[in-house]
């Protein structure tokens, strides 16, 4: 279809439906037609370090969850699962739901400068604008998320400076969700407290993100962790820069056994995260990415996105070329 966002702007998304030859391409005009008829421009925030690791994909039983991301291993996420009130462990937080539901927590901390996020309807509102409704089995998947993220354990480790600094903590002191789900008491915490470790880390490295955008991504993980990572990396760009399939098969494949699997498998989400991202200027080949310095796609209302690398001559890098 050529550059699907200038074929928009040329003819009308209707045009571009109709040159849509299967569902991805429909999916890839119905998300970039979404984006630039965006007149809000509500930006969402989530941390950087995971710009360079992610959580995972799918619900594991292990206990413990690593990731390491930078070009030389610099920043590692470790999530250890929390148990219930009977000892049992709740697993790790995963999917798309948990990704959102950080993506709120963080956004409305940022936003106040607090680490006390007010939550009652604001979550049901947010949940509603990402396109999840509040209740059945979108519910029941939420409040799983909700209760893996309320108890687990996490620690980024960032070995960029000087010597390795450890942010040790959890991503809430106080539960998301109530207690008890019954009729008659509130769904959400009126308010939930984040913690303080990891409030601070959020403050000093905010990623900014259109939340169009990640309302186009909500039901696909993979392609939230893409756009997250072209969002970090593209606008620090000097100058175009190359990056083989192994390098992304390192960063994002996790849960994939075989590179060529991995890359089959990446580039749907690809697609659409690029389709999500107007300002994008990404070439896929037979090596890999191609990535070109690129503008924000917050623009330049929110300039403050910290990186967690420490400086370097040329561009930062995230993952190893």
């Amino acid at each position: 279809m050529g550059d699907v966002h200038q074929l928009i702007r040329d003819h009308g998304v209707e045009a571009a439906r109709n040159l849509a030859n299967d569902k991805l391409e429909r999916q890839c005009v119905d998300a970039a037609f979404s984006v630039l008829s965006d007149e809000g421009h509500l930006h969402a925030i989530c941390h950087s370090g995971f710009a360079m690791t992610a959580l995972p994909h799918r619900s594991l039983k292990e206990r413990v969850w690593e990731r390491t991301g930078g070009p030389h291993g610099e920043i590692k996420l470790r999530i250890e699962s929390g148990a219930s009130a009977s000892g049992d462990l709740v697993g790790i937080p995963s999917g798309a739901i948990a990704r959102l539901l950080l993506i709120h927590l963080s956004s409305e901390a940022v936003r106040n400068n607090s680490r006390v996020v007010e939550m009652g309807s604001s979550m049901r509102a947010a949940l509603i604008r990402m396109g999840i409704s509040p209740g059945g089995k979108s519910f029941a998947m939420v409040r799983d998320q909700a209760r893996k993220i309320s108890l687990c354990r996490l620690t980024f480790y960032n070995k960029g400076q000087k010597s390795t600094a450890i942010s040790n903590g959890s991503f809430v002191r106080t539960a998301v969700l109530c207690n008890d789900d019954g009729e008659q008491l509130p769904l959400w915490n009126d308010v939930v407290e984040l913690d303080e470790v990891y409030f601070k880390s959020l403050i000093e490295y905010p990623l900014p993100l259109r939340e169009a955008a990640i309302r186009e991504l909500s039901g696909r993980s993979m392609a939230i962790d893409i756009y997250v990572f072209l969002s970090y990396e593209l606008h620090k760009l000097e100058k175009p820069v190359a990056v083989s399939w192994q390098a992304l098969y390192a960063q994002f494949g996790a849960g994939f056994k075989q590179k060529k699997v991995f890359v089959n498998s990446f580039k749907e989400p690809l697609a659409l995260a690029l389709a999500a991202y107007p300002e994008a200027k990404v070439t896929v080949s037979e090596a890999g990415l191609l990535m070109h310095p690129s503008e924000s796609p917050v623009g330049k209302s929110y300039s403050r996105v910290n990186s967690l690398l420490p400086p370097a001559s040329g561009p930062k890098r995230l993952i190893a070329r």
